[in-house]
């Protein structure tokens, strides 16, 4: 399916990974619907400074639960690339009115638009967070496409972003294997890399975290990261290759964080970096081998630490 000079909407065009999607998209000579909360909001203003942004995008005011917001700004597309979805700051009052309910019936409403709008295939972030919490996986256990949360465990233990994610892409799929609308969904790691956005994302606060807050001690687990150009690429992909199908994981490095400190001291030695690490026992692996036999590869992680530190450095995140 062809992306040069298509038309395509995106959800959640002013986050971190939308706003990257929109920029590869223009860089195609494509036609970008990007849907927003409030057109008129400062925080949106990196999008309109994109290269071709002035002629190839328009930003629609939208939102995952106005239906008829959702279904103006897909109209005459030719793909829909969902990528808005509720991250929560810290404790959550009202789970399933904050979060649950914009992640689930969101995407249903973004799919059943889709579907009325005759458009060619969705394209859906979703998250390992509906791959890997799940307390019947063996330490060392390998995961896969096949592989889903638990979402009764989730709901137990309070981990109500795994379960908007997981409860997401679940019906999703199940709309998809109902209606026949061509959907395939992406499901990535932690994910760093530089900031187009001037607000700050969850993902990008834990790696600001480690430069700056000089914590104590740091329990030592793996982090599975995945640069979000990379990312981009893979959703974009996800579109573009006929043979796309189902779901894929997408992470591009596992290190624990005591590598990954010193990885980042050795780049950049003058920050405030934790002092101790603790040892934990092993933790889940996952494999992106299904993305990459459809012909993904990825950057090296220096290069997504240094672009994501010199991006905060402009932006003013690390004074």
């Amino acid at each position: 399916m062809a992306l040069q000079n298509g038309r395509f909407c995106v959800t959640g065009a002013g986050g971190f990974v939308g706003s990257w999607v929109v920029k590869l998209l223009l860089s195609k000579n494509c036609i970008v619907h990007g849907t927003i909360r409030e057109p008129t909001d400062a925080k949106y203003s990196h999008l309109k400074k994109l290269d071709k942004a002035s002629e190839n995008l328009k930003l629609f005011k939208a939102d995952l639960l106005n239906y008829d917001s959702l279904r103006t700004a897909i109209e005459g597309c030719d793909g829909v690339f969902h990528v808005a979805s509720p991250v929560p700051p810290g404790s959550v009052p009202n789970p399933e009115v904050e979060i649950i309910e914009p992640a689930v019936k969101g995407t249903l409403n973004v799919l059943k638009a889709s579907l009325e709008a005759k458009v060619k295939r969705v394209v859906f972030v979703s998250s390992v967070a509906a791959v890997s919490v799940n307390p019947t996986w063996a330490e060392g256990q390998v995961l896969d496409e096949t592989c889903w949360s638990d979402k009764e465990y989730c709901r137990n233990t309070e981990n109500w972003y795994c379960l908007s994610k997981t409860e997401a892409e679940y019906e999703a799929l199940q709309f998809a294997n109902t209606t026949g609308i061509d959907l395939v969904t992406v499901c990535p790691t932690l994910i760093f890399g530089p900031i187009l956005q001037s607000t700050v994302n969850a993902s990008t606060l834990i790696l600001i975290k480690l430069l700056k807050e000089g914590k104590e001690s740091l329990e030592n687990r793996p982090r599975k990261i995945v640069d979000v150009r990379d990312l981009a690429e893979a959703l974009l992909m996800a579109y573009e290759k006929p043979k796309a199908e189902g779901r894929y994981i997408c992470m591009s490095h596992s290190v624990k964080n005591r590598d990954l400190v010193e990885k980042l001291r050795r780049l950049y030695p003058n920050y405030n970096y934790p002092k101790n690490f603790v040892e934990v026992g092993e933790e889940k692996q996952v494999t992106s081998e299904k993305l990459q036999r459809l012909g993904w590869g990825y950057r090296p992680l220096d290069d997504t630490l240094i672009d994501s530190v010199e991006s905060y450095r402009e932006a003013g995140l690390l004074d």
